[in-house]
């Protein structure tokens, strides 16, 4: 068991964590169709197994169970419920799509009166769930604390679930970039989907076939890189931003010693072993080209054809989006793409080289 308990909390560090979440979307999409399945309720009972038997263990008790994280988990369990759900219909529309049958959207004719039938739906759930907040109200006690005091700040100190993964992303950019910037252009992106994709297909009914590149990102966007942040800042970043595995105690006298650094001390200092230029243009010149080639330069790269491309850039050619978006919808897309995909990026960089700032400019408070 305690084998078992040490391989958890190995698994559970964020560079191997992340690494076998990534490998597992990709997996669970390119065999779709496998495990939507068999495999998927084997998935199902192998999860609520893992969290029942896990609550014998007392420091995974201690944080599974405390009351405010407790309608966390029950929305854990509901995200994956209907990510299997809408996947696994979009699999069978594949299959009706492919043999020429109707999708099973558009065999749903049956319509139903607002009054009484849906009205007594709506008044039904409406009891269970009142039941069921009575339940709960009764059973778990109210996460209320003492009054705030400046003095005595708790340790950790956490946001609202819903924005963990916010603070997350504290972490890896400059407040204005993980506060301010990022948050905004989630919103805006939402927002432009529809003018960016207007593929007709999939339009009132699930696919997967025919908008896997689409489905793809918005799935990796959601699960990985904004689930797994909630997941990650609820249950495994302990006192001190510390991370801890499920089974692990949450010592509050755990020190990492941690010695950040950004591209220009790599260059300057580890790897020329002169120091840092006093003017902080030369300074960051490094870390300016490599923000201008990844934001600018490299989805301009990415519109031409593989065959003009090198070698190491040929499976990044998206020439044929180019010619069917267009220019500006495309050049837009890609864009939130490339910001999206410079979270983990930068996550990787900083567990694995301890790297804070591609380009830091403390001089006008401007980090990225």
């Amino acid at each position: 068991m305690e084998l078992f308990k040490n391989l958890i909390n190995w698994a559970s560090g964020p560079t191997v964590l992340f690494t076998l979440a990534t490998v597992a979307f990709v997996l669970s999409l390119k065999y779709t169709q496998i495990w939507s399945k068999k495999v998927a309720y084997l998935g199902f009972v192998v999860m609520t197994a893992f969290y029942f038997l896990s609550m014998f263990d007392p420091n995974f008790y201690l944080i599974v169970a405390k009351p405010d994280n407790v309608p966390i988990t029950f929305v854990l369990f509901l995200v994956a419920f209907f990510t299997w759900y809408s996947l696994y219909q979009g699999v069978e529309n594949d299959k009706r799509i492919a043999v020429g049958e109707e999708v099973l959207e558009k065999q749903e004719q049956e319509k139903v009166w607002v009054w009484p039938d849906l009205v007594y739906t709506e008044l039904l759930c409406m009891v269970l769930l009142s039941i069921g907040l009575m339940v709960w109200s009764i059973l778990l006690d109210a996460p209320l604390e003492q009054p705030a005091n400046p003095a005595d700040s708790p340790n950790p100190s956490k946001a609202p679930w819903y924005f963990l993964g916010l603070q997350e992303m504290l972490v890896y950019f400059d407040p204005w970039l993980a506060g301010v910037v990022f948050p905004t252009l989630i919103v805006v992106g939402l927002m432009v989907i529809p003018y960016i994709d207007t593929n007709p297909k999939g339009n009132g009914y699930f696919t997967l076939k025919e908008r896997k590149a689409e489905i793809a990102i918005f799935l990796y966007g959601f699960l990985i890189l904004w689930v797994l942040l909630v997941i990650s800042g609820t249950f495994l970043r302990g006192p001190n931003w510390n991370f801890f595995g499920p089974y692990e105690y949450w010592d509050q006298h755990r020190v990492e010693p941690l010695l950040n650094v950004n591209v220009s001390d790599f260059f300057w200092v580890q790897l020329l072993n002169r120091p840092l230029p006093s003017n902080p243009f030369l300074r960051e010149f490094l870390g300016v080209i490599l923000t201008v080639v990844y934001v600018g330069v490299l989805p301009v790269l990415m519109a031409r054809p593989k065959d003009k491309l090198p070698g190491f850039l040929k499976w990044a050619s998206l020439h044929g989006y180019y010619e069917r978006m267009g220019s500006a919808r495309y050049y837009v897309g890609v864009s939130l793409f490339l910001l999206m995909m410079s979270l983990p990026i930068k996550m990787y960089l900083r567990w694995a080289f301890n790297l804070k700032y591609i380009v830091a400019f403390p001089e006008i408070f401007f980090n990225i």
